[in-house]
């Protein structure tokens, strides 16, 4: 069933896009659904010509939308085509055609990390895509934060307080029951302010770069990149916004040794400091507090999902203490059997 904020997609949809994207002469012969997320919906769409391509579907006209979430289709466009300008050798599609309702991208070949077989080594795809981040944060934004109508500032440490405050109103909005007062959380971006300010380049950030969105290919036993999808929840700011979402209810700063952080310096380095450890710390509670603050708008209840729920309760909770000196590291927290964002 799709999601809230999912179209019901079907054949004949598809069929009528691609005739607009590309022609009635270059026919459908293949298309399929893919697997994965939870806010727009895509298909593999494979035309006579034999190109294959992926359709990306925007959110229902009427759906109810967290305020980060606005212009998200029009968003993945200028992401694709400010990274296939700005960092032509990384792995992102290509976009072909766009609409306001839909957009067509080539489909990269690969499998998401998630759906590899238990005990695949993936080292060398968490090196290559440490190395691929780091060349995406070559690039440089005109502002902070979200582009378009969403939150955003001249400088950072503005973009993040206003962004951290569009993820509170959305708590209120939706009635979502949060494991820290608003107050505490503004206290603690307020006390990090000249940390924040000591970033001075408004960076191309991917934010959602879980293992969902990380795809590799097989190559003798080794799993390697060919890609990096969805990358409609970018932003421009501190690249270590993206040092979050590779290590999902982890942390790519501990073990110092993780692929990801070597991949990365392979390209621009990173000297790991308190102050990185606490910058860190701020935008995985970001990252956690939105994975809390959109149960509502993704049809999830802490009812339904309460392993879920008191897992992002107790991290959200842990980074708190982390960062107020209540306690000196996070505690461990078992995620085993807690579903993919």
């Amino acid at each position: 069933m799709p999601g809230p904020t999912q179209r019901d997609v079907d054949q004949a949809y598809v069929v009528d896009a691609a005739a607009a994207a590309f022609g009635a002469d270059v026919p459908v012969v293949r298309a399929q659904p893919c697997d994965g997320g939870t806010f727009g919906s895509v298909w593999r769409v494979d035309l006579a010509d034999g190109r294959s391509t992926a359709l990306k579907v925007g959110a229902t006209p009427d759906a109810r939308l967290l305020t980060y979430e606005r212009e998200m289709l029009a968003e993945e466009a200028n992401y694709l085509r400010t990274v296939a300008a700005g960092a032509p050798d990384v792995p992102v599609p290509r976009l072909l055609h766009e609409t306001a309702d839909w957009l067509f991208m080539t489909y990269l070949p690969g499998v998401a990390l998630p759906d590899f077989p238990t005990g695949t080594d993936t080292t060398a795809v968490r090196e290559d895509c440490g190395a691929a981040l780091a060349r995406v944060h070559g690039i440089t934004g005109n502002l902070y934060g979200y582009p378009g109508q969403r939150p955003h500032a001249d400088t950072w440490p503005d973009a993040f307080a206003a962004m951290l405050e569009a993820l509170l109103d959305d708590a209120v909005a939706w009635h979502v029951d949060l494991p820290i007062a608003p107050d505490e959380l503004r206290s603690i971006v307020v006390a990090h302010h000249d940390l924040l300010a000591t970033v001075r380049r408004p960076a191309l950030v991917h934010f959602d770069l879980w293992d969902g969105n990380v795809l590799a290919t097989v190559s003798d036993g080794v799993a390697r990149l060919s890609g990096l999808v969805d990358g409609e929840r970018y932003l421009y700011g501190d690249p270590l916004v993206d040092f979050a979402s590779p290590a999902l209810f982890g942390d790519v700063l501990d073990p110092p040794g993780h692929p990801f952080l070597r991949g990365y310096r392979r390209v621009r380095p990173v000297h790991v400091d308190d102050g990185v450890r606490r910058r860190v710390w701020l935008y995985q509670l970001y990252l956690y507090l939105l994975m809390i603050v959109e149960f509502p708008s993704r049809g999830l209840s802490p009812d339904g999902q309460p392993a879920r729920w008191r897992r992002l309760g107790a991290l959200v909770t842990g980074l708190v203490d982390n960062l107020t000196s209540r306690s000196g590291t996070i505690e461990a927290v078992d995620t085993k059997g807690v579903p993919e964002p």
